[in-house]
């Protein structure tokens, strides 16, 4: 029985970092991926040098460059739930998926998609906080109405204490 698993369908299989960022760079250029990425290494003083040695001391950076690699200019389907917490380079690739032409990226596509994003996120910490504040407030009203000071209605300043 063999228990290895078959990466050779990953493109990332066999492939160096250093050759990843030369074909991305060479198609898309650090301006594209700064504005998809939003990895400073390829903003400021760019070069393939220098983000290679950023990307391999930062694991996130370059799972983030790898997933780009994979779903943007290999142009594979986005990955299912069960492998979207491994690295990219661990992801198991079927075999009836084989790698697209690039994506066609431009500076205003990721403005758009990085003002999705934000709005996304905001609504999705919104939706959070609310229900933090929501079980807080409950339990704030649930500890006051058993405390003595209970029966007084008049607001407390909590900082007029302090000052």
């Amino acid at each position: 029985m063999n228990d290895q698993i078959d990466y050779t369908n990953n493109p990332l299989h066999g492939l160096s970092l250093k050759n990843l960022l030369n074909e991305i760079v060479d198609h898309y250029g650090f301006e594209i991926l700064y504005a998809y990425l939003n990895i400073n290494c390829f903003k400021k003083n760019p070069s393939i040098a220098s983000s290679i040695k950023f990307l391999k001391k930062t694991t996130w950076a370059c799972e983030k460059v790898e997933a780009f690699y994979l779903y943007e200019f290999k142009n594979l389907p986005k990955v299912s739930s069960e492998q979207f917490s491994i690295p990219p380079r661990d992801r198991i690739v079927p075999n009836d998926q084989t790698p697209g032409e690039p994506a066609d990226l431009s500076i205003e596509n990721a403005d758009d998609m990085r003002s999705k994003r934000v709005k996304k996120a905001t609504a999705y910490n919104k939706a959070k906080h609310s229900d933090d504040w929501d079980d807080n407030h409950v339990k704030h009203e649930q500890e006051s109405s058993e405390s003595e000071h209970s029966h007084t209605e008049e607001y407390e300043d909590p900082w007029a204490k302090w000052r």
